[in-house]
């Protein structure tokens, strides 16, 4: 470098101050020199726009009951604009990032109108910001739809049905979950089932009526911590279910995931072993046992007597709808046959947080943190549930663990008949009355809530059909915004993210 090129000791000092270089000021040109040495610049990152400020502002002023403009009174391109600036800024990690399963989001958004309501829990509930004030607090499920009901373990490792997807739970007014699971078995009736508008309003009425009806005997019984349903209690349709998922271990792992060696995982499209990590993964593992206080069971201690032994690492792609494109991997535990028979999947799955955070009601028992808000959803609703549902913080991220189980599975929405339909909804509307009427047992509620709710309700048939109203209100506009979101997918919209210029 030539002497006219070299910087002056003034640009030096200029860098070193806007580095914020502790003593530049007593710095000689060539000590401040070695110090921007030792500590490069770097240009921060544009700010990414973002409403979340904003819209906590609107719930709090709905909630004080002001008349203001909501989002969901918005048409043409005003709407169009915040439908785009809603989805950029809820899938700006993923936007920023640039991966495939970006693309492919935003691929399978597209495709489906219910894949698209399943995605977008964050412009739906911009919508209801500050909505039902006055109605009971419950830890909310988040994301009420007929696809987040299914078999799973318990903590005997005995299949159950219930809830399965806790991502969005958040406290939050009961009401919020029966409207967002009203919308979604009426936008699956029709995309799934193929079903006509008479008959998804007849589904519709069915789950919220099925809610009531099991709030009311459990406000009588109060036996909600006793119970779970299993294949020797279940009702007919559910027990279809428990016999279809059923599947033996080794074989499950065997088809699924291992190598010939039973050692590891098998290369797939959909999984990527990463071996090369296992040690880091077991200090993870390690971790997540002692900061979640896991009792392990002898089922996954294999060589181990107290912890549990990593045997491989994978990391998944292409999984979930709402989760795509978030960092997901598969830890291979050794069980005690040690042969590849009996191992266990334990699922480390990058947490968000919840779509319902600074839209709902304020209240005193708002939780906002990430993968712990969400296992404690599980210890909640499920209060016999998988054993390895915990949080633990790696890569600057939270997650959230639970198992992988053959059993593992939901239901086949496009096979059900109408009197399925029916019958499923209000299985599921049921099965949403008992978690939330746990929210005071094992909860951080601190009244009975089950009189509560049925006070709020109000006459049955009444509530029911405003939960029809509101469900055909919502599933038009989701009908809507997905039209205006392919619109601009197709156009590239999706690409970027929206940055805040000076």
């Amino acid at each position: 470098m030539s002497r006219e090129s070299e910087p002056t000791r003034k640009a030096l000092y200029e860098q070193a101050q806007r580095q914020e270089i502790a003593g530049r000021s007593k710095m000689s040109k060539a000590e401040l020199a070695a110090a921007l040495e030792r500590q490069p610049f770097e240009e921060p990152a544009a700010p990414v726009a973002t409403r979340f400020d904003t819209f906590k502002r609107l719930a709090e002023a709905v909630a004080d009951g002001d008349f203001v403009l909501r989002p969901r009174a918005l048409t043409g391109f005003e709407r169009r604009r915040h439908v785009r600036q809603t989805l950029r800024e809820d899938h700006r990690l993923r936007i920023a990032d640039g991966s495939e399963e970006a693309g492919a989001k935003f691929d399978q958004l597209a495709d489906s109108l219910f894949s698209f309501f399943r995605g977008t829990a964050l412009l739906f509930y911009r919508d209801m910001a500050g909505d039902d004030a006055w109605m009971p607090t419950v830890l909310a499920l988040g994301d009420v739809h007929p696809g987040n009901f299914g078999v799973m373990p318990n903590m005997d490792n005995v299949p159950i049905f219930s809830v399965n997807d806790f991502d969005e739970a958040y406290y939050a007014p009961f009401s919020w979950d029966i409207k967002r699971g009203a919308v979604g078995f009426m936008i699956a009736a029709e995309t799934e089932g193929e079903l006509k508008r008479k008959q998804q309003i007849k589904i519709v009425r069915r789950f919220v009526q099925g809610y009531i009806k099991e709030m009311e005997r459990l406000a009588q019984k109060g036996t909600e911590q006793d119970e779970e349903m299993r294949f020797d209690n279940a009702p007919k349709l559910i027990r279809t279910l428990f016999e279809s998922a059923d599947e033996d271990r080794a074989a499950w792992l065997a088809d699924d995931y291992l190598d010939e060696t039973r050692s590891g995982f098998r290369p797939t499209k959909k999984l990527v072993p990463t071996s090369s990590r296992r040690d880091e993964f077991q200090k993870i593992t390690d971790r997540l046992i002692k900061e979640n206080d896991i009792e392990v069971p002898a089922r996954a201690r294999g060589r181990s007597e107290n912890g549990m032994r990593v045997k491989d690492l994978a990391i998944r792609l292409g999984q979930g709808t709402a989760s795509l494109g978030l960092n997901r991997y598969y830890v291979l535990i050794e069980g005690p046959e040690r042969d590849g028979t009996d191992d266990l999947i334990i699922e480390y799955k990058q947490a968000r947080r919840s779509a319902l955070s600074g839209l709902v009601p304020p209240s005193a028992y708002e939780m906002d943190t990430l993968a712990e808000r969400i296992s404690h959803a599980q210890a909640v609703h499920l209060i016999r549930g998988d054993v390895f549902y915990g949080h633990v913080e790696f890569e600057g991220h939270s997650y959230l663990s639970r198992e992988r189980a053959p059993f593992r599975d939901d239901i086949d929405l496009d096979e059900l008949s109408k009197s399925e339909w029916k019958a499923y909804a209000r299985i599921c509307g049921g099965v949403l009355a008992t978690v939330h009427a746990l929210s005071d047992e094992s909860g951080n509620l601190d009244y009975d809530i089950e009189p509560a709710i049925l006070n709020a309700t109000g006459p049955p048939t009444l509530f029911a059909e405003d939960m029809v109203e509101f469900a055909t209100e919502a599933a038009d506009r989701v009908r809507r915004d997905h039209g205006l979101f392919r619109e601009d997918h197709a156009r590239g919209a999706f690409t970027q993210l929206d940055i805040v210029h000076r």
